[in-house]
């Protein structure tokens, strides 16, 4: 049987509220004793958080193993790539995204920080905006953790970091480095993860400029759920196609995948 790196927003739940099938597909995912793992370009929470959240939505049996966050692989990245014994960033972003920081040795400073680090904020305004800008025309380097321009939630879409970065990236005219989904690295980082090759992987998620081409360019299958952004009529769209389309993730039968 296939490694499962399955998408969280718009597949498992949207907003507060858990996709109809959900509850089973973990349990399948629980019984089946194939590899899982949950990836998401969240990079507000944490993987406690996550799984304290799915336990609220009635999803048990998971452990904060099971998780890996576009937080957490900005992380891995920056500490992968930075040389400087002390480095540092400012932050547009939730806790998740400063706590992993910190455990990779980073400091959050407003003071000509090396890194400006953006992913989704509920409280981003003109200020941070203002700072942000300033940082990045002063050198600090340009980080994006996702590109999502909206997440799906209960009743419609709210604004994520594509949003945010694109404000940034229009008033420096620099473009950011993006971490998280589709870059291949955050595919790659959740298949070492899970101890497989790519080819003998399936990434399962509900956008097509994201989950499915990051899952086709990394060598995986791909399966879009219908209960998130993409809709049939908006897949015929795009230049590629992913190799099952489901409702939801309650349709799944993990072993013709």
């Amino acid at each position: 049987m296939k490694g499962i790196i399955s998408d969280m927003d718009g597949v498992i739940y949207r907003g507060k509220q858990l996709i109809p099938g959900a509850s089973e597909f973990v349990q399948r995912l629980l019984d089946s004793k194939a590899p899982f793992l949950f990836l998401t370009n969240n990079a507000e929470q944490t993987p406690l958080d996550l799984k304290l959240k799915l336990e609220g939505l009635g999803i048990h049996g998971l452990n904060e193993g099971n998780f890996i966050t576009a937080a957490m692989a900005t992380a891995m990245f920056l500490k992968a790539q930075n040389r400087k014994p002390n480095p540092t960033a400012y932050v547009v972003g939730g806790g998740g995204l400063i706590n992993e920081l910190y455990n990779v040795g980073f400091s959050i400073s407003e003071s000509n920080p090396d890194y400006v680090i953006v992913a989704k904020s509920t409280t981003f305004g003109y200020e941070q905006l203002k700072k942000a800008i300033r940082l990045i025309d002063h050198g600090a380097k340009f980080i994006g953790t996702n590109p999502d321009m909206i997440d799906p939630v209960e009743g419609g879409s709210e604004p994520a970091a594509g949003t945010f970065l694109a404000a940034i990236s229009a008033a420096t005219g620099k473009k950011p480095y993006i971490v998280g989904k589709p870059n291949s690295l955050m595919m790659m980082l959740a298949t070492r993860k899970l101890g497989v090759q790519p080819d003998s992987a399936v990434m399962i998620g509900d956008r097509m400029d994201t989950d499915i081409v990051g899952g086709m360019e990394a060598g995986m299958t791909t399966a879009l759920v219908l209960s998130g952004v993409t809709t049939m009529e908006s897949m015929e769209k795009f230049q590629y196609r992913p190799d099952h389309i489901f409702n939801n993730v309650g349709e799944i039968d993990l072993a013709t995948l």
